[in-house]
């Protein structure tokens, strides 16, 4: 039996997931160590006279199932099922142990306050997290260097698995824009919940699709090389060639002559080129290193 926060009783099958399940001497093997093999499995020992016991079992319970299923919480009731426990050495309750692998490798005893008990969680499922964080990293990796098709089927595995997992989400939509589909890579951040709108890996690719509609009808560059070749302050087909080199990806010609600007002319254009600057580097990203390198050099004009 569980506690819910004002004491009473509630059966782990009334929240309507497996996450929190009460085991027995008898099932211990299979709810536990054999399920551990699969996902850390935590399992609380504790009595109903305990009353730490009803304060932790929510908390722990609550950390479990915000995990969605990365970690499993098993309950054991030691008046009715002592001998697990007095294996394992316990004096005290409540106490929780972790399982991984069929083998005890962590534990705690006492109420922890939520944060611990979230951080003592976190550590169990870390490996996992660490695992996808090097996916994603890779698919963005091969999203910057060209493999579009293969980045966007890795970020939608991910979104499959986790359909609230901004960063594979984004890097979808960013696939879509490379891709020239700028009204799926739209139709993809309206699925962003209103509370993340602001995250830097929305607003990013929503800079790029802003700056995508903005270059879809400059054309070549050839005739704008030639214009700005045959005068240098001709400060618009500058600026157009810079767009356009920026859209095909030339991004060093294109913050080249958007400098170039700024330097000539602060003002042309209500700072426009500076503007200009500014939205190519949230389309990038904050730590992409032509962001980082860009924005050091139009400090050092600005400031100069």
């Amino acid at each position: 039996m569980l506690f819910n926060q004002a004491g009473g009783a509630q059966s782990p099958a009334q929240a309507g997931d497996d996450f929190v399940i009460d085991t027995t001497t008898q099932t211990f093997m299979a709810d536990v160590i054999e399920e551990s093999r699969q996902r850390p499995v935590l399992v609380d020992f504790w009595a109903p006279w305990c009353g730490p016991c009803k304060t932790l079992g929510p908390t722990i319970e609550k950390a479990v199932r915000g995990k969605k299923g990365k970690v499993k919480l098993a309950k054991m009731n030691i008046d009715e099922h002592p001998a697990i426990a007095g294996r394992l050495g316990i004096q005290s309750i409540p106490a929780v142990f972790a399982f991984v692998n069929g083998q005890p490798v962590d534990g705690f005893v006492g109420a922890l306050p939520e944060g611990q008990v979230v951080e003592f969680i976190d550590r169990l499922t870390g490996g996992e997290d660490a695992d996808l964080t090097q996916v994603l990293d890779a698919a963005e990796a091969a999203l910057a260097e060209g493999d579009i098709a293969p980045a966007a089927e890795v970020f939608a595995q991910v979104l499959a698995a986790e359909p609230e997992n901004l960063r594979a989400l984004a890097g979808l939509a960013r696939a879509h824009v490379l891709m020239g589909d700028l009204d799926q890579a739209e139709a993809m951040l309206a699925q962003v919940p209103a509370g993340k709108a602001n995250d830097p890996a929305v607003a990013a690719v929503r800079a790029a699709i802003d700056l995508a509609r903005q270059t879809a009808d400059l054309g070549e560059t050839a005739g704008l090389e030639a214009d700005v070749a045959a005068d240098p302050s001709n400060h618009q087909a500058r600026f157009d060639l810079a767009l356009s080199l920026a859209a095909s990806g030339k991004r060093e010609e294109a913050l080249a002559h958007l400098m170039e600007i700024v330097k000539r002319d602060r003002t042309w254009n209500e700072d426009g080129a500076r503007k200009q600057l500014v939205q190519l580097f949230d389309a990038w990203g904050p730590t992409d290193p032509l962001t980082v390198s860009g924005r050091r050099k139009l400090s050092a004009i600005l400031f100069a």
